[in-house]
């Protein structure tokens, strides 16, 4: 079976400029690539090793996803409080008993981003899944 090299999220905006401001400023990525160079209606933004890709398709009609975007970090705390009072947190910082510790926001676009980190050094050498999951 071929292999996969990676998985990047590649979602709808109505708003380019904002969800490029907001990613890079607050979140700290940066752009990558985005086309055109001039008024761009596509662009990939990255950050450390994650990667989201934004589009604008009038076509496909309103922004939604049922999902979450996650993001591992190694200070959730950390990323709490600079991002605290910028953006709308739907829960946490709060530590759950599947090993994480974990808050949520929504980005300008009203996408669910979690951010979590593990509580015992080891969840990060091991692929244990939360209880309840197979």
């Amino acid at each position: 079976m071929a292999g996969f090299a990676q998985l990047t999220a590649m979602l709808q905006t109505r708003d380019m400029a904002g969800t490029i401001a907001f990613y890079t400023g607050l979140l700290g990525f940066s752009v990558a690539s985005r086309w055109p160079l001039e008024d761009p209606v596509w662009c990939l933004l990255e950050r450390d090793g994650a990667r989201v890709m934004f589009m604008t398709n009038d076509h496909l009609g309103k922004p939604a996803m049922t999902g979450t975007l996650y993001i591992q970090t190694d200070d959730v705390l950390e990323v709490h409080r600079r991002l605290e009072g910028h953006v709308h947190v739907l829960w946490g910082p709060e530590v759950y008993e599947y090993g994480m510790h974990e808050f949520a926001i929504k980005d300008c676009n009203g996408y669910t981003i979690s951010f979590g980190e593990p509580t015992d050094p080891a969840e990060l050498q091991t692929s244990k899944e939360p209880s309840g999951v197979s």
